[in-house]
């Protein structure tokens, strides 16, 4: 579970537009904007180094430090360049403690399905409601011993206590199939390649035979 433990002080930003932005990510830091609770949206700057480090976890908590006084914070949005390793802008959102938040959660699997299946997971995340100073890092699901045909829907994972699911109950998640032999692929690749053939074969005879006509009517 994530805890309000990255604690940082941060800067009011006065200046904005992608000029300032720029400045800021040169001095090493990072442009942000918090609102919500019905203030007024607040734009500052993060330390680069503690930022990173706290923004590499999902769902990150953060105590920022302003003014002199803390404010809870859940990064909400985090806009990261396409090719260098650098944040570009995060938007943060105000939290309090006890308060429930509703985020996406990353799903994994642990354990081996049975013999001869393949684990496909369908859903990568699930959207759920959590106490936003104790949010789940991740959500596991266990393939032990699965044997194919076995689904496992959003409403079958088992939550940590505290946390309620917001996705679909019928959403698939994760889907045991049976896994293709490769006396069965190479019969599928065969018959493809038949179904090729056949195809140039009737394409070869319509062009003879469009020739052929073409021949009589000269």
């Amino acid at each position: 579970m994530s805890s309000h433990t990255n604690k940082m002080a941060v800067e009011r930003r006065t200046q904005f537009g992608k000029g300032a932005a720029r400045k800021i990510r040169r001095d090493g830091k990072i442009p942000a904007v918090m609102y919500g609770h019905g203030t007024e949206p607040v734009h500052i700057t993060l330390p680069g180094h503690d930022a990173m480090l706290a923004l590499k976890h999902a769902n990150p908590v953060l105590t920022l430090v302003i003014d002199g006084d803390e404010q809870l914070a859940l990064a909400k949005d985090v806009q990261r360049d396409p090719i260098k390793p650098i944040i570009e802008h995060v938007d943060l959102v105000v939290i309090r403690k006890g308060e429930k938040v509703v985020v996406d959660i990353s799903v994994h699997t642990e354990g081996e399905a049975a013999v001869e299946t393949n684990v496909n997971v369908e859903s990568s995340t699930l959207q759920v409601q959590a106490d936003a100073t104790n949010i789940p890092e991740s959500i596991v699901v266990s393939v032990e011993g699965l044997e194919a045909g076995t689904q496992i829907l959003a409403g079958d994972v088992t939550l940590p206590a505290g946390v309620d699911l917001v996705t679909d109950a019928e959403t698939l998640v994760v889907n045991v199939t049976q896994m293709i032999s490769q006396e069965a692929l190479d019969a599928e690749l065969a018959e493809a390649d038949a179904d090729l053939g056949d195809v140039a074969g009737a394409e070869a005879e319509a062009t003879a035979a469009v020739e052929a006509a073409e021949g009589d009517g000269a």
